[in-house]
């Protein structure tokens, strides 16, 4: 096969809110370029990109997949990413190695969460967008009122370069306004189409539409501009010349009118991209740093190899593929590159240009392309591998902070054994949801973008590394504290016929403000006890903390002062004071008042307008607190406060709310009391799960 240079590929993201019909968009592409004869469907689970088992369970895309084809003599290396928020990692890790994304817009649902989300990373990226308004098949589209709404969303520079002429279940035709034609596609899926000039009103229109065109693509150069304001025109030529110009420096933003399903629309929209497309070239230098943390820069003809893994993915009957880009000098099989986010030398094995399940080994790939090697040691989601000539690091995807939880719980000691090796596995693959074990709530917790995340995590855990676990509602991290003063005079005294145990402890506890912990301070004075006992009933104290006497949770905001005391001069010693430490604790906390505190949330939960009364309301059932309202383009955000007891599954239901259309974030802002009348139930609860984890 021939060495494909940067200049002819195309890399982009295809990326959007979810339901927008991009993996249908994708298998049409792919129909157009003869990699496939005729497009599957997720319904059927035959499609190219969504060959995962875990996809063809749920009918949803859930990895990013590269799909590789050829348009007119270029590279296209699709990457189909998942739009569900539960995998927000996957569109974020494709844009990182993208030179542009492909932003797919529903026609009926218009600019939705999804899209805004894509377009602020592809901005953080610095990458053109280009947008597709898909799904015109559909009953009640709306192309024009969607083209004003993404005018009002990301600006004047959004342009139609394609229109449809008959939207709706009838579609076939588009208006093209390089072309000044309506362009008809077959009705058998093949992506065939025949061209006529535009006429009557439709003449009109595009007429009209090119001139704005020529307005906007005269200004990428100064010395073109100038040439428009003689001629007050650009010959089409010109036009041509300078489009790719225009789109890379922000003064385009072009939209197309698909449906992927029928795929009409789409061997125009790859003509677009073969011709003005961006590519390795529009990106030539990226900013990377030395591994001591000095600021360098990477060329893409710097002829020594540096390498961006975006994602590593275990394939059945493979192993675990790594997918790289390749942003200067080449990757070869065999070679020995260094891996500088780790410090280890790893081995290039075979290397694969992709498209889904199907792999073309390659002996070698280039600057600016995409491709995957099998089975590295060492290197992870995330790294960097170089020559070890040039050490470099490049940087690494921001990915947002966990909004969902949920504990995994083992079926027997064996899985809970394998647990944590095979949670530790899928973390290095998907670096978007954590997990740890929490000693005072006795459960590993799992936590991610949403319940579908967290529920392939525990479906991955059976199927790969035969781990039988039940993914349930997290216990909550509940606190005990106490709102007024006690004391307690506790004598420990033990005597087994040989030597005994004595310690006398005269502890006062009182309150503290919120978030200052656990204090321990001494105020003995005279020779009733020995200082060496003092750090004797600081452990036991302590130890009383971390399994309160009220409820069995950690204390928090108390500080105990040990005041007094009595010691044996041969009976007492530190295990005697430990324990009558812990006991007087116990005995003066329950005198001063105990409550429970709960973890309060602060959330960000952003709705179109239409959503905010059902939103509001059900945050009001959950005990919410709303602070205040923001409003960002057509979308409300409510910031609100929420005990965490009441957040399990909140974005499912949030979706529900929102017809799929709202997204939340949250994050720890504080313990308050929780109210009377639900504090008697939780402690009660509690101490009936530890009595049965005892037995």
């Amino acid at each position: 096969m021939k060495d494909i240079l940067a200049p002819e590929i195309r890399n982009f993201a295809v990326v959007g809110h979810a339901a927008t019909g991009k993996t249908q968009l994708c298998e049409a592409m792919l129909v157009c370029a003869g990699r496939i004869q005729r497009a599957g469907t997720i319904e059927q689970g035959n499609t190219v990109s969504d060959f995962h088992s875990d996809e063809k369970e749920h009918h949803q895309s859930i990895h990013a997949t590269v799909l590789t084809s050829e348009w007119l003599g270029r590279e296209i290396n699709a990457m189909d990413c998942p739009g569900l928020p539960d995998f927000v990692g996957e569109p974020l890790s494709a844009m990182r190695v993208a030179d542009f994304a492909l932003i797919v817009i529903n026609g009926v649902n218009g600019v939705e969460t999804g899209a805004d989300e894509v377009w602020a990373a592809a901005s953080d990226y610095n990458i053109p967008k280009f947008l597709v308004i898909n799904l015109l098949d559909r009953e009640r589209t709306r192309f024009d009122e969607i083209l004003e709404e993404a005018r009002d969303h990301y600006g004047a520079r959004v342009f139609p370069m394609t229109l449809p002429v008959d939207a709706g279940p009838g579609f076939r035709s588009v208006l093209d306004v390089m072309r000044s034609e309506v362009i008809t596609f077959a009705d058998d899926g093949s992506g065939r189409y025949e061209e006529r000039p535009a006429d009557g009103q439709l003449k009109q229109r595009v007429q009209a539409l090119h001139r704005q065109l020529i307005d906007m693509v005269a200004e990428s150069e100064d010395a073109l501009l100038e040439k428009f304001f003689e001629a007050g025109t650009l010959s089409e030529d010109e036009l041509r010349a300078h489009v790719h110009d225009a789109v890379q420096k922000r003064l385009l933003v072009p939209v197309f009118a698909t449906s992927g399903a029928k795929n009409v629309g789409v061997s125009r929209l790859m003509d677009f991209i073969a011709k003005y497309g961006s590519s390795g070239v529009d990106r030539a230098t990226v900013q990377a740093a030395t591994p001591e943390g000095a600021a360098v820069t990477v060329s893409l003809d710097d002829g020594e190899t540096v390498a961006y893994v975006f994602k590593t993915m275990h394939e059945p009957h493979v192993g675990t593929l790594s997918y790289f880009r390749v942003y200067s000098g080449d990757v070869t099989t065999g070679t020995e590159l260094y891996n500088a986010s780790r410090g280890e030398s790893e081995r290039i094995g075979q290397l694969y240009r992709v498209n889904g399940s199907h792999r073309e080994p390659v002996a070698a790939l280039h600057a600016g392309d995409i491709g995957a090697v099998v089975k590295l040691r060492s290197t992870l989601t995330g790294h960097t591998l170089c020559a070890p000539s040039r050490r470099v690091v490049l940087p690494t995807v921001v990915f947002p902070a966990a909004n969902t939880r949920g504990a995994l719980v083992a079926k027997s000691r064996a899985d809970l054994n394998k647990l944590g090796e095979g949670l530790s596995v899928l973390r290095e693959e998907d670096p978007t949801f954590e997990f740890h074990f929490d000693p005072s709530l006795g459960q590993t917790i799992v936590s991610g973008q949403g319940e579908l995340q967290l529920q392939i995590v525990a479906e991955e855990l059976k199927r790969r590394f035969n781990v039988d676990v039940e993914l349930v509602e997290p216990r909550i991290s509940y606190r005990e504290t106490i709102t007024r003063q006690g004391d307690s005079k506790y004598r420990h005294k033990k005597q087994t016929g040989g030597a005994g145990q004595f310690a006398e402890v005269w502890l006062r506890v009182e309150s503290l403000p919120a978030d200052t912990g656990l204090v321990f301070t001494n105020s003995l004075v005279g020779s009733n006890v020995d200082r060496v006992f003092v750090a004797s009933v600081e452990k036991g104290v302590t130890t009383a903390c971390a399994h309160g006497p009220y409820a069995g949770f950690p204390v928090t905001d108390v500080k105990a002062d040990f005041y007094d005391g009595k010691q044996h001069p041969v009976d007492s010693k530190d295990i005697a004071f430990q324990i009558a430490g812990k006991a007087a604790f116990n005995e003066a906390f329950l005198q001063a008042t105990p409550r429970l505190l709960e973890p309060i949330m602060r959330l960000r939960v952003k709705v179109p307008s239409d959503a905010v009364g059902a939103v509001m309301a059900d945050l009001s059932g959950r005990r919410g607190r709303v602070m205040g309202m923001e409003t960002e383009g057509r979308f409300e955000v409510v910031v609100t406060q929420v005990p965490q007891a009441e957040l399990y599954k909140y974005s499912s239901q949030l979706r529900a709310l929102s017809a799929g259309r709202g997204r939340h974030c949250e994050q720890f802002d504080h313990y308050e009391e929780v109210p009377h009348e639900l504090e008697a139930k939780i402690v009660a609860e509690h101490k009936q799960q530890e009595r049965e984890a005892e037995e």
